[in-house]
């Protein structure tokens, strides 16, 4: 099943067109520490434990959407909004539990540009900046491809896996749309549709159902979900909440991906913290206590601990309280919600000067970024690539789905 339409394909092409100017950058030229970074953050595929909700939890959800016992076996294909992705993403690499220092006011102004955020180079960024009108058009027209593909199969009806990639790629292509129809914009959640907060605004249409980026979210995905593991597959446009990753979730990669993102929140500065005996952790943990964490305490150590690296463990242990106080609303972007007046003059890796220009902060921010992934080059901080929903002999069907 193609969620897609000739429209549609401009997507693609023009976001490749919006990364070709970064890249061009002498910042950017060095890639290969870029795909180095990635693999530090490689995915390690674990077992996901399988579960019903309570009763009370599925009454919370939209009847409409709870996913049949039968599934059939249609797949929906999400090539163009991977190829966008890919594009438009760039990762800030792992976080080395360290707080950005403060930044430096850009030249010949005293006004404070680009992104001050003690969190500024954790996680990943979606280029708002370089999007013009004909990219955030397209936004729209695949946010429509997918609602319209809905009408062409009861998407209840598809395997978990297919039901559960199709709600997280909607939720985000449409929070994409409606961040860049706005930007600049320096945090997210005081948009809003028709006079409703983004959050809450009913501007999506499946099955002839109105949604919210909320009811996805709440009351389809974490009122059907068990596994809390979904959270992170929701984008908030925040730099303070879960990264995007650079291809779109489908029914192979979901688990992989979402285990991914878990860890990487988990195991940031944006996630847990420690003060005094208190862990702090996002406020992420507070909003899905209701349908994941009956006993917050207890239960979110539980959780955080299953995907905790070492320095993570060490704040599960010295720690007693929860707190869920950890909050960072800034815009997920490269330019901090602000357009500049003052620009770098670019060259590529050969030193010819290049026709475009890139704000002075972002220089500043993506030379940092440089500047941590040669750090995490010296100090030989390799992650580990995992092979995932394989399907071996003998297995039962099912391997892999996220309940």
């Amino acid at each position: 099943m193609s969620a897609r339409n000739s429209r549609s394909k401009n997507l693609s092409r023009a976001c490749t067109v919006a990364l070709g100017c970064l890249v061009a950058s002498t910042v950017m030229a060095q890639s290969a520490h870029a795909r180095t970074a990635t693999a530090a953050e490689g995915a390690v595929q674990a077992s996901v434990q399988a579960g019903v909700q309570g009763n009370a939890r599925k009454s919370a959800a939209i009847a409409a959407f709870e996913p049949m016992a039968d599934p059939i076996a249609h797949k929906i294909d999400y090539s163009i909004w991977d190829e966008a992705l890919d594009n438009l993403v760039i990762s800030m690499g792992p976080s080395l539990r360290q707080t950005a220092g403060t930044p430096r006011q850009s030249f010949g102004t005293r006004r404070q540009y680009g992104h001050t955020s003690r969190y500024r180079l954790e996680g990943t960024r979606i280029m708002f900046s370089f999007l013009d009108t004909d990219i955030i058009e397209s936004f729209g027209i695949y946010r429509r491809d997918l609602e319209e593909t809905a009408d062409k199969v009861d998407i209840q009806s598809l395997a978990r896996n297919e039901q559960l990639a199709y709600w997280l790629n909607l939720h985000n292509v449409a929070m994409i749309e409606q961040i860049a129809k706005e930007w600049p914009v320096r945090q997210p959640r005081t948009l809003e549709v028709g006079g409703v907060p983004l959050d809450d605004a009913k501007f999506i249409t499946v099955e002839g159902i109105a949604l919210s980026l909320r009811d996805i979210r709440e009351r389809i995905v974490y009122a059907n979900w068990r596994d809390p593991m979904v959270m992170y597959g929701f984008w908030r446009g925040e730099i303070g909440g879960p990264s995007i990753q650079r291809e779109a979730f489908n029914a192979d990669n979901v688990a992989r991906l979402l285990q991914k993102s878990a860890r990487d929140f988990v195991n940031s500065l944006r996630g847990t913290q420690k003060r005094g005996d208190t862990l702090q952790v996002a406020e992420l943990f507070a909003e899905a206590a209701p349908y994941y964490f009956d006993d917050f305490n207890a239960d979110l150590r539980t959780h955080i601990a299953q995907y905790a690296d070492d320095d993570t463990k060490a704040i599960l242990s010295a720690t007693d309280d929860v707190e869920a106080t950890v909050r960072e609303y800034d815009i997920a972007d490269l330019a901090g919600g602000l357009r500049e007046p003052t620009y770098q003059n670019i060259s590529n890796a050969l030193g010819i000067p290049q026709s475009f220009r890139i704000p002075q902060s972002m220089t500043v921010l993506l030379a940092q970024r440089q500047q941590k992934f040669e750090r995490i080059m010296r100090e030989g901080r390799t992650g580990t690539v995992t092979f995932s929903n394989i399907t071996l002999p003998g297995d039962e069907g099912g391997v892999g789905e996220v309940e």
